[in-house]
């Protein structure tokens, strides 16, 4: 017999559906490439700028505002290549448009709003703590939810190494608020829980065959037509100052940085690497913001910073699983290469 290519009219358009998934959980079952390491750490960069850039934004506006026009520019910014850069159309349809609901409610408004309402009672110290509990939850989401993305030893030991370093790089000053605020920390929890959901979400875009820059645009607008009447009611706007130079680069930079260009590689390494692998960058976001603040700001670099980062590394390289693999070749070698010449 000689062999076939697959023909989707002969096999049925549900053997087809089931090759493709599988297809996609082999793809996404997969060790992330250098490439996507790669986007990751970009990813990070570009998330940990935010603190930067919130820092010198909250001096003059409230903090709905900044998060509304965060979204709300970087919404017209990637519609703009959309339909400009690539002349293509809005995408139509009750389903798409109910999935950039849901994920913008997941991944931008229900977490934006408990992480600010939290960080106005903890420090932002024990803030980004839990918030590295997210690649946690979502390994936990993701086993309980998917066929693809199921917890395995190593992963689970890789996230816990990286949550105790997110934990030592911010000191012991975090971790001694820990458990004063609890209903606080809750909320910052759940924001974490939320986010693990939204990446969980956000696998269909792929199936749906919707492009990374199209679902970053459609999220986005999804989650500033549900912050802006919000922002409206309880900041009014345009009753504050008008804000200063440095203050408008700092939400341009929100913008077009930390959320349009961050989005599209968000969505592009989700469609390839998973949830689980993609919401690692929570545990390597403390560490760029710190990077930044020591070229950008000249603030110290202090040990438990090096520890930290130390510990972060060891915990990702124990989730990807090819160091630890490169060592154990390079053992069975050593102990080959003694009995031939024993």
């Amino acid at each position: 017999m000689t062999n076939r290519p697959f023909a989707p009219r002969r096999q049925g358009v549900t053997s087809w559906l089931a090759c493709s998934l599988v297809a996609v959980a082999m793809d996404i079952n997969r060790r992330m490439t250098m490439g996507e390491w790669g986007l990751l750490f970009t990813l990070s960069v570009l998330w940990g700028g935010s603190f930067f850039f919130n820092g010198v934004a909250v001096r003059q506006l409230p903090t709905l505002t900044i998060v509304a026009a965060r979204i709300a520019m970087a919404a017209v910014i990637l519609w703009g290549v959309v339909l400009l850069g690539q002349r293509r159309r809005i995408p139509h349809g009750w389903r798409l448009w109910g999935s950039f609901l849901v994920m913008g409610l997941l991944n931008n408004a229900i977490p934006f709003s408990l992480i600010v309402w939290g960080q106005s009672r903890i420090t932002s110290g024990v803030a980004s703590i839990l918030n590295a509990a997210t690649p946690l939850l979502t390994v936990v989401v993701a086993h309980v939810v998917t066929a693809d993305e199921k917890m395995t030893a190593p992963r689970l030991t890789g996230i816990v190494l990286g949550m105790a370093g997110v934990a030592v790089v911010m000191g012991a000053d975090a971790l001694s608020s820990l458990g004063v605020r609890t209903v606080a920390q809750l909320a910052c929890l759940a924001a974490a829980l939320s986010y693990a959901v939204a990446g969980v979400f956000g696998r269909r875009f792929r199936t749906m065959g919707v492009s990374p820059l199209m679902t970053a645009a459609g999220q986005v607008t999804a989650s500033s037509v549900i912050l802006l009447p919000v922002t409206l009611i309880v900041d009014r706007p345009w009753q504050l100052p008008v804000p200063g130079f440095d203050t408008v680069l700092a939400c341009l930079g929100l913008a077009v940085l930390s959320t349009a260009l961050a989005y599209v590689l968000y969505f592009r390494i989700l469609a390839t690497a998973g949830a689980t692998n993609l919401l690692l960058v929570t545990l390597l976001v403390p560490v760029s913001a710190i990077l930044l603040g020591v070229v950008v700001l000249q603030e110290a670099l202090l040990a438990n910073h090096l520890i930290g980062m130390a510990l972060i590394g060891l915990g990702l390289a124990t989730m990807d699983g090819r160091p630890l693999q490169a060592v154990r070749t390079a053992t069975a070698c050593n102990l080959r290469t003694k009995t031939w010449l024993g």
